[in-house]
């Protein structure tokens, strides 16, 4: 049985987190956090690997039984196709209107969100970047599914699935849709993410905005205090 690893909050899990993903350091990494729980993860993992952080927006779409029961998600991007798990809109008899209207609910959302951390994200293009999404947890991996998706169609290097804690079956149907997954614990007995850390309070836009400019700025800082490269042998002859 695979022991459960618990943390005191979202900070330390991003600095454990951030020790595993060392070896992309070289990589030209860049990490793409889910708002808002992943962020704070995130923003350790981009300090520890001096790269740049970016959210990835994504919903999940909730049942009409509880918002919390996942029948699918929505990532932000032009022409991004929702992930809906089609098994449990059967089990459910979900009605389709129920399903559009959802969907449409959950892009606005993303529309405000996307408004409100303008000023504070990136303008990253990742293509030969190697993309690190990361969350604070996955549970049925509807929403992480929709986002290494969305993340997939910005033509990463290589695409790279990062969490503290997951159910290692869900880990298992996402393997497919990564180049390569990290998690540091797969308890049998899941529940749901917030049984593995000490500190799982909610977290705020105004500090996602934060930490979004904090990192940018740190890596402003970074580049502008890096000594110059050496110079080649062939400039040195010249």
């Amino acid at each position: 049985m695979a022991k459960a690893i618990f943390f005191r909050d979202r900070e330390e899990a991003g600095q454990k987190l951030a020790k595993e993903l060392a070896r992309f350091k070289d990589q030209h990494p860049a990490v793409l956090a889910l708002p808002r729980g992943g962020v704070p993860v995130g923003y350790e993992v981009a300090r520890a690997l001096n790269a740049p952080l970016d959210v990835i927006l994504v919903r999940k779409l909730g049942s009409p039984i509880s918002p919390e029961l996942a029948i699918g998600a929505i990532a932000e991007g032009i022409d991004v196709e929702p992930f809906i798990d089609e098994q449990i809109i059967a089990e459910l008899d979900v009605e389709k209107a129920y399903v559009e209207a959802e969907i449409g609910r959950q892009k606005r959302e993303i529309a405000r969100r996307q408004q409100l951390y303008a000023a504070a994200r990136p303008t990253l293009d990742i293509r030969e970047m190697t993309a690190i999404v990361v969350d604070d947890g996955i549970a049925t991996g509807a929403t992480m599914k929709a986002a290494v998706r969305a993340a997939r169609r910005r033509q990463p290097r290589k695409l790279v699935l990062a969490v503290p804690v997951a159910p290692e079956e869900t880990i298992e149907r996402l393997r497919q849709e990564v180049d390569e997954v990290t998690c540091l614990s797969m308890p049998e007995d899941f529940g749901a993410v917030g049984l593995f850390y000490s500190d799982f309070s909610p977290v705020e836009d105004d500090v996602v905005i934060g930490l979004l400019k904090h990192a940018a700025l740190q890596r402003a800082n970074a580049e502008a205090t890096a000594p110059p490269q050496s110079a080649t042998p062939a400039t040195a002859k010249s």
